[in-house]
């Protein structure tokens, strides 16, 4: 039997409010077989021309269906809003389902931790899971592949290309696209209503000058420093967040997970009633993390998003502006679980005892790809020792009043190529690349004083454009406590 997830959830989640709305979205979903209702076959797959799926035996094609049920106008969304699929996963479920199948009656066993559908070992027929277990396997929506299999090696081809030179050998003798995997992650969405407010203060340059002379020389600023607030009503659609812990881990030297968060953001919008034919000939991860883990992180990326959002009416603060506070009121929020395509590349660096696993993602939407190849560091540092030889043979030959600098270049050098080919600070700017609303914006500027013969060129304190919500600081419970 079917447990009664909302009932289990309810105890189990003590961050969940009693205005909380659950929208099921799994209504009319059956597992077993889904036929044609042409022909009645069930070798049903998706026709990545189109974005639906077709029938393989006649090659008749479906609608895709949308999620109903959720706030669409989120500047009317008041409350908690949370798909049946989003809720809280239930650590003792048992992820082995038994399907009868209803053409010969045989019984298909299913481990939905690992796959969605099986073929039935005497008919034949394709059996499926599409009613959801509370074990993060089966999510609301999905977004179907868009990209082909040729176009994603196209992309990680030239990407890696571009990277050749500095590569690492073996690498460079291993590497090919024949092995790039078609691959469903999940993700959270997440909409918000809320009001934003900010109160601080903002410098405007007004001159700057320098005074002394040759090594004494030193430049100085005059600004004219403001009491500054800003308040308007905030909307964001489509906060996408990785739902998978070992995703979510971005400072594992082991795994270059950053990349594959750099390649969003997703056409979400485009996303469809889940159906497991949709993961046809792919792979997938399943969701581990529940709601109230990932609310720090998202409440970070929510303020990110105001903080910047509001940069957008202080253009004339060139010096910065320093928040002392910044106050977001949730008005209502609506989280559901998806998982979207990607193509993904990867390799194993092995130097000694440490192992490296590298990753070139392609975003099977939009094309975006991001990747890290493993360097030749004795190559690079050889190359970056002649350029730092050239840096002092200018530094004693070139009259320039910062000479000094020179010596920094075959440092400057190798980090420049380092970051071109890791790409270790590659991420998802979700504080500019999220669609976000403002209304009813209300500013106040108050001018307070002068500040003369400053030495900094920037503001101290300014924290407007800041970002704090990069890395997951929250906890996966273990089992045991999700068992308590």
């Amino acid at each position: 039997m079917k447990p009664d997830l909302n009932e289990d959830i309810k105890k189990q989640n003590s961050s969940i409010q009693s205005d909380v709305k659950i929208v099921k979205t799994d209504n009319g979903a059956s597992n077993g077989q889904d036929k044609c209702p042409k022909c009645g076959a069930t070798d049903i797959a998706l026709n990545i021309n189109t974005g639906k799926l077709r029938c393989n035996f006649c090659r008749y094609e479906f609608e895709p269906v949308k999620v109903e049920g959720f706030e669409t106008d989120i500047s009317d969304l008041e409350g908690s809003v949370i798909a049946s699929g989003a809720q809280n996963i239930i650590a003792d479920t048992n992820d082995i389902v038994t399907l009868k199948c209803s053409s010969c009656g045989a019984e298909v066993v299913i481990d939905t931790s690992e796959v969605t559908q099986a073929r039935c070992h005497w008919c034949r027929n394709t059996l499926s899971i599409n009613e959801q277990i509370p074990n993060g396997s089966i999510p609301d929506v999905v977004l179907p592949f868009a990209v082909k299999k040729e176009e994603a090696q196209s992309v990680i081809r030239a990407f890696v290309n571009k990277r050749k030179f500095y590569a690492n050998t073996k690498f460079k003798q291993e590497f090919t696209t024949n092995n790039i995997m078609s691959v469903y992650f999940p993700y959270m969405i997440v909409d918000l209503n809320a009001h934003a407010r900010l109160v601080g203060q903002g410098e405007r340059l007004v001159r700057r000058y320098t005074r002394g002379d040759n090594e004494h020389r030193r430049t100085y600023y005059d600004a004219d420093l403001y009491d500054v607030s800003r308040e308007f009503d905030l909307t964001v659609e489509g906060l996408t967040v990785e739902s998978n812990s070992d995703r979510l881990n971005k400072s594992d030297d082991d795994k270059t997970n950053n990349v594959i968060n750099a390649i969003m953001p997703f056409d979400i919008e485009n996303a469809v009633k889940w159906n497991a034919n949709y993961l046809r000939g792919c792979t997938s991860e399943r969701r581990d993390i529940n709601i109230e883990d990932l609310k720090p992180l998202v409440n970070a990326q929510f303020k990110d998003i105001s903080r910047f959002v509001a940069n957008e009416s202080l253009t004339e603060y060139d010096r910065g502006v320093a928040w002392s506070s910044e106050t977001l009121d949730v008005l209502g929020e609506q989280w559901k679980s998806a998982y979207l395509p990607v193509w993904l590349y990867s390799y194993q660096e092995v130097r000694g005892n440490k192992k490296t696993l590298h990753y070139v993602a392609v975003n099977a939407r939009t094309k975006e790809v991001m990747g890290s190849v493993p360097i030749h560091i004795p190559k690079l540092l050889a190359i970056s020792a002649l350029v730092e030889l050239l840096g002092i043979i200018l530094m004693l030959f070139v009259d320039f009043d910062y000479s000094y600098l020179f010596l920094s270049l075959g440092i400057i050098y190798y980090f420049i190529i380092y970051y071109k080919y890791r790409n270790k600070n590659a991420r998802h700017r979700h504080e500019l690349e999220t669609k976000r609303t403002i209304t009813n914006l209300r500013k106040k500027d108050s001018y307070v004083m002068r500040l003369k013969e400053l030495s900094n060129s920037r503001m101290l304190g300014a924290n407007n454009t800041s970002v704090r919500g990069v890395e997951f600081t929250g906890k996966v419970k273990s089992e045991k406590d999700k068992n308590n």
